[in-house]
């Protein structure tokens, strides 16, 4: 990276870090918490999409497989949350590879289609299945006192906020990592064109295979974050369609295929929805929801590479 952008980078993060001793109320955290969560789920989803052009739209899979391990492990008083983020990461990948086996050999928006079955079998086996609470949902139960080694702090989100921030920064590191590694050149020579790769000699299907595991870890990790946030988990909050296809929005708006993508697209995408929903989601019409996706769209229309390509277009026109 050159120096004036590693030094714009460090500077941001910088910031970021004092952003809690100026926003102290609990909502504005909220929102900051909620947009470096989804900025790092749609790090995850572009790894896969973005760099090695596999369009993924079952990531709530791996959320979920996060989010209910760190549940069923503090529940049940297994293990630290922090040992249940690295099994849930693990068993993410471990299920990643097992879908992976017959879904790679399709291709395009088959693949796309594929994911979305897959989805929506564990979306209804989580529903079914009373070992986890079935429909229910699961209540993860409350720890005292506030301690990092809890995973739980209910006195201020200031914790919270920077754990979110820790793993955005893994998110962007790995992700510049591969950009500049032989296995990045590999993931794009897979999104170009996979017969031209394989005629080079890449493996394609290992290739997929690796990049559907760092995304899938990833993923998995912010599943834990969010059921120790909040809580309480449900198939309804953790397993979605809605869920994919947000994360799966929100790296589209910022621009697939780049670094700073989904943060963009994160920082535009989850005040703008929070936003509508709290000025226009309450006349019952859905007016919210028409704006939200309608502001989506004209933005997709106007610049298919998103935000970081309306920004590249300009610097160049300057």
């Amino acid at each position: 990276m050159p120096r004036g952008r590693m030094a714009v980078a460090i500077a941001l993060l910088g910031v970021a870090l004092l952003v809690p001793a100026v926003v102290a109320l609990p909502y504005p955290r909220d929102v900051l918490i909620r947009i470096f969560l989804f900025a790092t789920l749609a790090q995850a989803w572009n790894i896969l999409a973005g760099y090695c052009g596999q369009i993924s739209l079952g990531h709530a899979i791996f959320f979920g497989t996060g989010a209910y391990t760190s549940g069923m492990f503090v529940a049940r008083d297994v293990a630290s949350p922090w040992v249940a983020m690295v099994v849930g990461a693990l068993l993410a990948v471990a299920l990643s590879q097992l879908i992976g086996a017959p879904v790679f050999r399709l291709r395009g928006h088959y693949f796309a289609i594929a994911t979305i079955a897959v989805g929506e079998i564990v979306h209804i086996l989580a529903v079914n299945w009373e070992l986890i609470g079935a429909a229910r949902g699961l209540y993860i139960p409350v720890k005292r006192p506030d301690s990092l080694v809890n995973f739980q702090f209910h006195q201020s989100k200031a914790v919270y906020y920077y754990i979110v921030l820790g793993l955005l920064v893994i998110g962007l590191v790995a992700t510049w990592l591969i950009e500049r590694s032989r296995l990045g050149y590999y993931f794009r020579a897979v999104r170009e064109e996979q017969d031209a790769a394989a005629s080079l000699g890449v493996r394609v299907a290992r290739t997929k295979r690796v990049a559907f595991g760092i995304s899938a870890a990833l993923t998995a990790a912010c599943g834990t974050f969010y059921a120790q946030y909040v809580l309480f988990i449900d198939p309804e909050s953790v397993f979605p369609l809605s869920l994919s296809i947000l994360i799966c929005l929100v790296a589209v708006l910022g621009g697939v295929g780049t670094l700073w993508g989904p943060l963009v697209g994160a920082i535009v995408l989850i005040p703008l929805g929070e936003t509508t929903r709290i000025y226009l989601g309450g006349t019952g019409k859905a007016v919210d929801l028409v704006i939200y996706g309608a502001l989506i769209m004209l933005i997709s229309v106007l610049q298919p590479a998103g935000l970081v390509g309306i920004a590249r277009r300009w610097r160049r026109r300057g």
